[in-house]
Order: C-alpha cells, then sequence, then structure tokens
C-alpha cells in the first residue's frame, strides 16, 4: 500500500504551475499535438493561457467537492462590495467591484458563480457511485518521474490506491460528454496521467472521469476508460513526445500547416 501512496506530493496549484517550467505537463503536450509553434510561443512566454470565467468556476467546483469547505473558504472570496445608495451588491464589471477584489488576495466568485458552484457540488454528491468513488483517496495530488527520456508531471484530480484515478470535468450537457472528451482531449489527458504515475508504482491504474452538467438539473455521470482506448492514447502521446524531442533538438516547431491540403469533401 506505501509504495502506491509514497510517490504522491501534496503542494499548491501554483508551486505545481511554477514547477512546469521545468517538467512537461498533460496540458503542454496537448498544446504540442495541437500545434508545435503554439507549444514554443507558451513556454517563451509569448502566448499566455486563456483564462475564462468558466475555468475560475470549475477550479472552485474541483475545490470544494475534492477538498472540501474549509479548502474552498480558504483559497476563494464570494460576494463583493455593497452599495451604499442601493443597498445591493455592485456588479462584478463596475471599478467598485474590480477594487474590492483585487483587495481581497484570492480569486473572487461573484454570488451567481458561487450559487452555480455549490448547485453542481450537489449534483455530484447527490450521484452514488460518483460519491462513493470520493469517499476515499487524495485529492489533487502531484507525481513527478521521466517518461519517454522527459522529466513530467501530473496533477491528479483524485487517486484512490484500489479504484485509481478519478477525473473530474464539468460540461454543458452530459449527453454529449463522451463527445466532449474527443473534443478536448480528455482520453489523453488522463492517459498520460496514467503511464506517468506507472513510472513510480510499476502499475496502470483503472481510471475513471466524473462529469457534472454546469445547468438544471445538473446532472452527475461517471465513465470508467477502456484500457484498449488508454493504451492508443498513451501510443498516441509517446509519439507526440517524440515527436516533441526532435523539435527540441533542431529548434523546429512548425505550425502543421507548412503544406498545402486537399479539400475532398462537400
Amino acid at each position: 500500500m506505501s509504495a502506491i501512496v509514497d510517490p504522491i506530493l501534496r503542494e499548491s496549484y501554483a508551486v505545481y504551475r511554477e514547477k512546469a517550467r521545468e517538467y512537461l505537463t498533460s496540458h503542454q503536450l496537448a498544446d504540442f499535438r495541437r500545434c508545435p509553434l503554439l507549444y514554443r510561443k507558451k513556454r517563451l512566454g509569448l502566448v499566455e493561457d486563456e483564462d475564462r470565467p468558466a475555468f475560475l468556476v470549475g477550479r472552485a467546483l474541483h475545490t470544494l467537492v475534492l477538498e472540501g469547505r474549509d479548502a474552498f473558504e480558504q483559497q476563494y472570496a464570494v460576494g463583493g462590495p455593497i452599495n451604499p445608495k442601493t443597498g445591493e451588491l455592485y456588479g462584478s464589471s463596475t471599478k467598485a467591484f474590480t477594487e474590492w477584489a483585487a483587495q481581497q488576495g484570492k480569486p473572487v466568485l461573484t454570488v451567481q458563480q458561487h450559487d452555480l458552484v455549490q448547485r453542481m457540488a450537489e449534483g455530484v454528491r447527490g450521484h452514488g457511485l460518483a460519491r462513493d468513488l470520493l469517499s476515499e483517496g487524495t485529492p489533487e495530488g502531484v507525481v513527478r518521474a521521466e517518461y519517454c527520456q522527459m522529466p513530467c508531471q501530473i496533477r491528479m484530480d483524485w487517486f484512490d490506491p484500489h479504484r485509481g484515478i478519478i477525473d473530474l470535468k464539468t460540461c454543458d450537457d452530459l449527453d454529449w460528454f463522451e463527445a466532449d472528451t474527443r473534443r478536448y482531449g480528455y482520453v489523453y489527458q488522463v492517459a498520460f496521467y496514467q503511464v506517468v504515475l506507472a513510472q513510480m508504482i510499476a502499475l496502470l491504474m483503472p481510471v475513471h472521469f466524473i462529469a457534472i452538467e454546469k445547468k438544471e438539473p445538473y446532472r452527475c455521470g461517471v465513465w470508467k476508460v477502456h484500457e484498449d482506448v488508454l493504451a492508443q492514447a498513451r501510443r498516441e502521446n509517446e509519439a507526440a513526445i517524440e515527436r516533441l524531442r526532435r523539435c527540441m533538438a533542431t529548434d523546429t516547431w512548425p505550425s502543421g500547416y507548412e503544406e498545402c491540403r486537399v479539400f475532398d469533401y462537400v
């Protein structure tokens, strides 16, 4: 048992992001698969990762569901300043709100965003299988290991030494979650988690997705990722890492659209 748990580190997201300067992450590999030039520009700091309000909500949900209410209240502020003339909160686009938010020293959720996070968390907790998968384990566990001759790091949403890796996702419509996994490359992400962890524990652990809707009725679903699917994603990840190493060796970073393509369908 201890051989499985020992390699898992607990550290802040800020520390993990700083370490990404030295270690390959699943998101960096996804950027490279899409466009080596994009990967290179992000590494050089020429392109910043977009941070939309939906991302803030997703991170807050992860904290509340996986780490609990105390951690959520420590890491996020909720609400805003009151307009003395109306007795109502200032809008999130006002100067008063912006100044108040800057003083909090941590990310701020509007009342509406907080309500959404609460309802989504209730949706996860109300799903028996999801609740069971998250009943024992380690949240936000970090592992670092060499994989394909590259230093790599992962930050798993949840790890249970018996049931494996659990990845929590949000979605607009649960009926289309399986399409979302293909569109956003979720399987490549968890396959990377699985194999980097395996470098330390010499075992490929099972992988599950928990998905929760961002709207009524806040449906929640659980998927176990088939090992054949993970194996295919691992092969494609490994091929991408090999291409990355060649790009690094030659300092050549193509966009992927250098040659003429044939448009052959209507």
